[in-house]
């Protein structure tokens, strides 16, 4: 029982922190580096062997599921204005944007491996946020045209900005109109939902009604003690789509890739 509380006093610690955090940023924006930091330490702990296995044994007790979805809550809201900060720093040339990328971009990398992602690729990527590293990284890397889509206008304008900081904007496509998202979507051969978008579930029905026979969707997600930081998503099994699931330990989000099934034709003789 001890083990418990000492897992509550960690996400209540966790959840106070972010919050103080992210209001003395507002105030002084030195104060973004200790936000990143406690952001880095809830990376670390969601991620730690030992963490994991107490969120086994106590994470489905009410007490405990509730302060994880605080703590998601504090961190998302903390990561969006920590991503616009740093955003205006590389377009007010005060930070260099490939040290960013350098440290960011490595698991983007094998992404494109692992999903097939190429100069011929059209990629739509959903909350691609204020910073997106992972888009630029894709663009770099590849050649790809990428949509990205986010709900939030200035994530949008913020992203836009970099995109044509970087000398990638050709590449690139920004929009808040979802509407926008679903003409793209008719193109695309691949489509990305990002680890912090809420209701993958409905969003994906969406998607499975729009996107043509042949794109693949991946979704990026975290369950167990990695919903502290992104929204869970649980896939069914089902006829229509053949599901890869990706997990990763030690990284801070797992993915799942959809495909629809091919139906193969009976042979008549």
């Amino acid at each position: 029982m001890k083990q418990k509380y000492a897992l509550l006093l960690a996400l209540q610690s966790f959840e106070f922190e972010i919050h103080r955090l992210r209001a003395y940023s507002e105030e002084c924006s030195d104060c973004y580096e200790l936000l990143q930091s406690k952001l880095d330490a809830l990376c670390q702990f969601m991620t730690s062997d030992e963490n994991e296995a107490l969120w086994r044994q106590w994470g489905d007790t009410e007490e405990i599921r509730q302060h994880g979805e605080r703590v998601r809550s504090a961190s998302n809201q903390a990561l969006c204005h920590l991503e616009k900060y740093q955003s205006s720093q590389i377009l007010n040339q005060t930070t260099s944007i490939s040290d960013y990328l350098s440290i960011l971009s490595s698991t983007v990398r094998r992404e494109l491996l692992l999903f097939e992602m190429d100069s011929s690729s059209k990629i739509l990527f959903i909350g691609s946020g204020a910073f997106p590293v992972s888009a630029l990284t894709m663009a770099q890397e590849t050649g790809a045209k990428v949509f990205c889509l986010d709900t939030d206008e200035e994530a949008v304008a913020l992203g836009k900005r970099v995109a044509e900081a970087v000398g990638l904007i050709t590449s690139l496509s920004f929009s808040g109109c979802y509407e926008a998202g679903l003409s793209f979507l008719e193109q695309a051969t691949h489509v990305i939902v990002a680890s912090l978008v809420d209701d993958k579930h409905e969003l994906l029905g969406k998607l499975r009604q729009s996107a043509h026979e042949d794109v693949k969707i991946i979704i990026r997600y975290g369950n167990g003690l990695k919903s502290i930081f992104n929204f869970p998503f649980d896939v069914e099994p089902t006829d229509e789509w053949e599901i890869t699931p990706i997990v990763q330990g030690k990284r801070i989000y797992d993915t799942v890739m959809l495909q629809r099934k091919r139906v193969r034709a009976m042979e008549v003789t």
